[in-house]
């Protein structure tokens, strides 16, 4: 189990009325936890695969560059513990595991959508807003470094 999640679910009533900073110090409540997993890059990525489709394990990993076997089978576990994934062994030699969102997931993935689509739209201002700052950054930088 991954250091700092909790065995048994718990309650966040009233986390609407709390701010992002109040999550941290809330020790009945599971929001940071769950947000730390479901937004992570392998997550992240894993989800957006399983759109509308059924792969196996090692077609997930061929699609997601970068991801040790390790690392697939973990965000894979976690997911389907979180109720995002589901999975199905079908009793065949070799084993064959497939992988499909839940109705829940599917959610999760539409919300990851709108951030993808928000990305999308925003992407030429952040390049500019980034170029602006290094520009800016650039002398205090080499002031620094001296």
């Amino acid at each position: 189990m991954e250091e700092g999640t909790l065995k048994s679910p718990s309650l966040c009533v009233g986390t609407e009325d709390y701010g992002v900073r109040q999550w941290d110090t809330r020790v009945d409540c599971e929001v940071r936890q769950i947000l730390d997993r479901i937004a992570d890059k392998w997550s992240l990525l894993v989800i957006s695969l399983l759109d509308r489709r059924v792969l196996r394990f090692s077609e997930l990993r061929r699609a997601i560059d970068g991801i040790s076997q390790r690392m697939l089978t973990v965000t894979l576990r976690q997911l389907e513990r979180d109720g995002m994934v589901k999975r199905t062994v079908f009793p065949v030699v070799p084993p064959r595991v497939d992988y499909e969102l839940t109705p829940m997931g599917v959610t999760l993935h539409e919300t990851i959508q709108a951030l993808v689509n928000w990305t999308e739209t925003h992407q030429e201002a952040i390049g500019s807003a980034r170029a602006e700052y290094d520009a800016r950054s650039a002398p205090e930088e080499v002031l620094v470094d001296r």
